[in-house]
């Protein structure tokens, strides 16, 4: 297990995680969702390859209707 930073949260997933495996673990929609990785947008063609690692800060963005 890594310990990650998921929105300021604290939070232990499986070493060697891919982006879109925590995308799917976390049930999150296919669309209206952007995920930062330490800082750094990362575009969803790039999610499969991208490797979770210890530390790493994870911010999740969901979009909302209305105004």
């Amino acid at each position: 297990m890594i310990k990650i930073i998921v929105n300021n949260k604290p939070m232990e997933v499986q070493e060697g995680i891919s982006l879109l495996a925590f995308a799917n673990f976390k049930n999150l929609p296919e669309k209206g969702v952007a995920i930062a990785l330490n800082n750094n947008m990362v575009h969803r063609s790039e999610w499969e390859s991208t490797v979770l690692k210890d530390n790493d800060d994870v911010i999740v963005i969901k979009s909302v209707c209305g105004g």
